[in-house]
């Protein structure tokens, strides 16, 4: 693997004043040799101009977080990180990559879940260049690479879990959110890291049931929160009628024999546990009759 070496450069301010010097110094010359006829200094005088011109050419500019990378012909001769107008070989080749922080997201994939039920995700990755070598030469168009493999990562993430868990403890695309995201992000390192690239965070923006099942699936969900409820309103109306029933024995004022406890305990349920009014009813005999 070809990995990225820091390449020093020279002062492009310094460079430059140089260069000027040497310019003026050459039309200067031109001009004297000119006047009194002499060609040979002519001809010696326009050969330094054009030199000088020629290696003006390696003056170039560094921004912050961002590196060029410099070739020879072909050949990695190192990256160039200083800041500011630097000076380098005129044959070198520059290419300027960006060290900053970029994020895309990815367009929503329809894909099946570990229960094969089909669903719409969609994930936002944040991520940056370190290694500019690698990125340069390690993979054909990092940038282009970087989307692939994020989106490729996020489909294979989702065959992985199912979008809601069904077992107690089980992990879940909708419901344990932070996993699932430490997941993606070490999935979508993995991938990227012969392309010298650094994922700072992976997170799923979007995450739905596909609209053919959206439907039945809503249904579902909505069963299970009734019974949920239910389970819950049940649980305490128990402890309701059980905490009546002790009130009543100690206060030792009304006697209730096992039969009248059920019919207690049956009124009490139906009173608690309904989803509508109830409608008193007054009963002018006993139990019994």
């Amino acid at each position: 693997m070809v990995q990225e070496r820091v390449r020093r450069t020279a002062s492009g301010l310094l460079m430059l004043m140089i260069f000027l010097i040497i310019l003026v110094v050459a039309g200067l010359g031109i001009f004297r040799a000119a006047r009194v006829g002499d060609v040979a200094g002519v001809v010696a005088f326009v050969v330094v101009l054009v030199t000088d011109a020629f290696m003006m050419t390696g003056l170039f500019t560094v921004a912050p977080n961002e590196g060029q990378v410099l070739q020879l012909f072909g050949a990695y001769r190192g990256t160039a990180r200083d800041e500011g107008l630097r000076w380098a070989n005129p044959f070198f080749t520059k290419r300027r990559i960006s060290l900053r922080v970029r994020n895309f997201e990815s367009g929503q994939l329809k894909v099946n879940d570990t229960d094969g039920n089909p669903i719409d995700i969609a994930a936002v990755v944040v991520w940056r260049v370190v290694d500019t070598a690698e990125a340069v030469f390690e993979v054909d168009e990092y940038e282009h690479y970087v989307k692939v493999q994020s989106e490729a990562a996020v489909r294979n993430l989702a065959t992985r879990y199912p979008y809601d868990a069904h077992v107690a403890g089980e992990i879940s695309l909708r419901g344990n959110t932070a996993e699932v995201a430490k997941d993606l992000k070490h999935e979508i390192q993995e991938r990227l890291s012969r392309a010298g690239v650094d994922v700072i965070e992976a997170r799923i923006s979007h995450l739905a049931y596909a609209p053919e099942i959206a439907a039945a699936m809503l249904r579902r969900q909505q069963a299970g929160a009734i019974i949920a409820a239910r389970a819950k309103i049940v649980e305490g109306a128990v402890g309701m009628v059980e905490m009546a029933l002790d009130m009543l024995a100690k206060s030792d004022q009304v006697h209730l024999d096992e039969e009248r406890k059920a019919q207690m305990v049956s009124n009490l349920l139906v009173v608690l546990c309904g989803d509508k009014d109830t409608q008193p009813v007054v009963n002018a005999g006993t139990i019994y009759q």
